[in-house]
């Protein structure tokens, strides 16, 4: 039967521009929605609306699909509709520095208690000094010490007396008190006690003994005065601070009521500063030295100015910016510091040392209590950072640590901040690999993200979608200021969207790229001093784009061109066939044809893939010609064995071969190995093949089309040139236009089939045969017959061998 190419008309599907009701993006409104994403769309409205824990978002696509785009339309909105979240600063914990305590304040209230406490520290740096200058504490100060003296003196005068009628005497010497006998006011030496009587030795020595132990009691008792001393001044020192705090306490109380955390925080500021008094009262010089001041154990500065630091307040979260709604953060460079904060360190005496005031807040503490945006590669790549945000979420609060305790190392002195509670709504944006993975293998994951935002890299094309690619065009022009496209510019662009998706009954949603080529286009037109963009600008755009990107296409296209690589466009050989495969590279295919040959002999029915053999073959492309062995034996060998031995190879290819596209040449290439009737190399075929000998539909169609029709054309077209394809490929062609005037001028044929059987009679030139149930045996002169002829051929000669084998040595082999 005579197979007819496909009509031009069906190699392209231009936009009717009739539709497009329109003269230049200019009057048309522009789009405010994503275009082909309305189960996205679905998906992230209801990620932003579940309040329940867990419902974060995960956004699938590919890059340049809109996500973030979509994102960001919909985080703004809906950010605008939430309070205002609360204001967090971190304060000096005063019964253990190293645990810093998080207060939660009302909207933009963080600097004005921190100004607050600042203002307190200057009134009582003037106020503290002025209450221990006054006559009053002076004069209860030395009553108190006055007492203690009294009461010293006294119990000296006492033991004086005792002393002087007892006959001893208290000498005062360098190493303190000491206790000597006398006699009438003077000191007795030892000679002369010597010569006393013993009964005055012994009474003289009871009475030293007994002062000295009134001695020492006494000095014993001194230190325990001294500690009442301290004690009452101690009390007094407190009385008289509390006096000066206590007013200023109480005015903040009265001004911060409503604040809890500033309710109990407050009391425990007045008790450090009563029991720190003298810090207050520093002489200026002193402070200003930069030396070391020893505060109280643990505690010390070197500077006036730190020496109060412990009173003041760290903002770490500060929205008195916000008037309405609640912010989204985009974190581009997702590490673990600047996801839940870190703890900065500075130099003093040559050792790091750190405090509150050195709490610096990560994205997690400015996105609470609104949206925060990550990219799920990036989050992954950083160290600790994807553990930490798990964690964080499945916590419910913000713990501020360091990278080495994440390791278990201390560093040289570390915090441990109070976790602040976190209120978030995260959402990820990555490849749909990632997603998967992640789905797969962390269980997290799948608790903490329950929604998933999965774009559509295509949508149907119709007259609506052209409209909505217009607006969408419109939108990018009035965005950027750029020149305006006519309507014949806007149907290239729709029709350059069915290219690049593959199939002229559907367009692109990948809307980077469709940007992209209008702002090229509207290059081409400026370069051309117009101030409207045509189709030409657009067609100028898409050649210069593939210009850009076509080196290696072209250093293939002309190795094949001076011979080095062997493609046969003219004649007919037996056992070669042209094959197509794609080449990817970044945004950019091509396609190349391949030589595909085949050699047949006798053998126990094996097909050997040798690219399977020396390991360059993928499991699809392996998968592909283990059906022609099937093939082979449900058509041809159904009451016999199949004892041929067949080996197929791309020649030329020194790269790894994946995919069953070939599978179909390699068959038709197998078939003229067997029938030994020659393949016209005029023509390059694709498409899959299964069991049953149908052909099936492949991808990258439009590249491999033009890639053999690059090559024929370079050598000249006579009209016997063409490519097989099968015909559920018809509805993806997209084909450059070169190639559709070569096919309306009938010098370059396209066939679309359904069988085997039609691609072998189009490449031989020969029926391919039916099935003759009468006589058992395919139609004599046909492909079918041969195959199946030499087939029998080959299963009676191993028949043979093995008889033969088993009469001269008794053993089948």
């Amino acid at each position: 039967m005579a197979y007819k190419p496909l009509p031009p008309e069906e190699l392209y599907t231009p936009c009717p521009t009739n539709r497009l009701t329109f003269k230049t993006t200019n009057d048309l409104i522009p789009l405010s929605t994503m275009v082909g994403q309305d189960r996205a769309v679905a998906a992230v409205h209801f990620s932003i609306g579940m309040d329940n824990d867990g419902y974060n978002l995960f956004a699938l696509g590919p890059e340049g699909i809109g996500k973030a785009t979509l994102i960001r339309q919909n985080l703004k909105e809906a950010s605008a509709t939430c309070p205002v979240p609360d204001d967090w600063c971190y304060a000096n914990n005063f019964n253990n520095p190293q645990k810093p305590i998080a207060l939660r304040l009302r909207p933009g209230r963080g600097q004005a208690l921190r100004a607050d406490m600042e203002q307190l520290i200057d009134e009582l740096k003037s106020a503290i000094p002025a209450v221990f200058e006054s006559d009053e504490y002076r004069n209860r100060k030395n009553a108190i010490e006055e007492e203690f003296s009294a009461q010293r003196e006294k119990d000296f005068a006492e033991l004086r007396k005792d002393a002087k009628s007892r006959g001893v005497a208290l000498i005062r010497t360098p190493l303190g008190l000491a206790v000597a006998p006398e006699s009438n006011g003077e000191v007795i030496d030892n000679a002369k006690f010597k010569t006393l009587p013993n009964k005055e030795k012994t009474k003289r020595k009871a009475a030293l003994e007994h002062i000295e132990n009134k001695l020492e009691a006494i000095l014993h008792g001194i230190p325990k005065l001294e500690k009442e001393l301290r004690e009452k001044i101690r009390e007094l020192n407190r009385e008289v601070t509390a006096l000066a705090v206590d007013h200023l306490i109480e005015d903040l109380k009265l001004k911060w009521n409503d604040e809890k955390d500033i309710a109990r925080y407050l009391p425990t500021v007045r008790e450090d500063v009563l029991e720190n008094a003298n810090d207050f009262l520093a002489q200026p010089e002193q402070m200003q030295m930069g030396g070391p001041i020893i505060l109280s154990p643990g505690r010390h500065t070197t500077t006036g100015q730190s020496l109060f630091r412990r009173y003041h307040v760290n903002v770490v979260i500060d929205n008195s910016d916000l008037e309405a709604g609640a912010r989204v953060v985009e974190e581009d460079h997702p590490t673990q510091p600047n996801l839940i904060g870190r703890i900065e360190h500075m130099s003093q005496f040559g050792t790091l040392i750190t405090d509150f005031n050195l709490i610096r807040p990560g994205a997690l503490h400015r996105a609470n209590g609104g949206y925060l945006v990550l990219d799920a590669r990036r989050l992954l790549m950083q160290p600790f950072a994807w553990e930490t945000l798990m964690r964080t979420l499945r916590a419910g609060n913000i713990r501020i640590e360091s990278p080495y305790e994440s390791l278990g190392f201390t560093s040289a002195l570390s915090l441990e901040p109070e976790p602040i509670p976190l209120k978030v709504k995260v959402i990820l944006t990555g490849e749909p690999i990632i997603y998967y993975l992640l789905s797969r293998f962390d269980p997290d994951f799948r608790e903490l993200f329950k929604v998933a935002a999965d774009f559509n890299t295509e949508m149907d094309r119709d007259e609506d979608s052209a409209m909505l690619y217009a607006r969408l065009i419109a939108s990018d022009v009035k965005k950027g200021s750029l020149l305006p496209l006519n309507r014949l510019a806007v149907a290239r662009v729709i029709e350059y969207g069915s290219r690049l998706a593959g199939d002229s009954e559907k367009l692109t949603a990948h809307m980077s790229s469709v940007v992209g080529l209008v702002r090229e286009a509207v290059f081409c037109a400026k370069e051309d001093g117009k101030k409207t963009v045509t189709a030409d600008h657009v067609q100028r755009a898409i050649d210069a784009k593939i210009y850009r990107s076509d080196r290696i296409r072209k250093y293939i296209q002309d190795e094949i061109k001076n011979g080095t690589l062997l493609i046969e466009t003219e004649g007919a050989r037996t056992g070669q066939i042209n094959g197509l495969s794609v080449i990817q590279l970044d945004d950019f295919s091509f396609g190349r044809p391949s030589r595909i040959s085949c050699t047949a002999r006798l053998g126990r029915g094996e097909v050997v893939d040798i690219e399977r053999q020396i390991e360059m073959g993928g499991p699809l492309h392996t998968k592909g010609v283990m059906i022609l062995s099937s093939f082979l034996g449900s058509r041809y060998a159904r009451e016999t064995p199949l004892s041929l031995n067949a080996s197929l190879v791309f020649e030329q290819s020194y790269s790894g071969v994946e995919g069953d596209s070939a599978s179909s040449a390699e068959l038709y290439a197998l078939l003229s190995a067997l029938s030994n009737i020659p393949i016209k190399q005029s023509l390059a075929v694709t498409g899959s093949v299964d069991q049953m000998g149908r052909i099936q539909a492949i991808g990258g169609v439009n590249e491999k089309i033009e890639g053999f029709f690059d090559v024929c054309n370079a050598r000249g077209l006579d009209g016997s040139h063409g490519v097989i394809i099968p015909t559920a490929n018809i509805r993806h062609l997209m084909l450059r236009q070169d190639v559709i005037e070569a096919a309306k001028s009938g010098k370059f044929n396209i066939y679309a089939i359904a069988t085997i059987d039609d691609g072998m009679e189009i490449l031989t030139g020969v029926p391919a045969g039916s099935w003759d149930e009468k006589m058992k045996s395919y139609s004599i002169g046909s492909v079918n017959h041969a195959v199946e002829s030499q087939l029998k051929t080959f299963a009676k000669n191993a028949s043979d061998t093995m008889r033969l084998q088993f009469l001269n040595t008794g053993t089948p082999r």
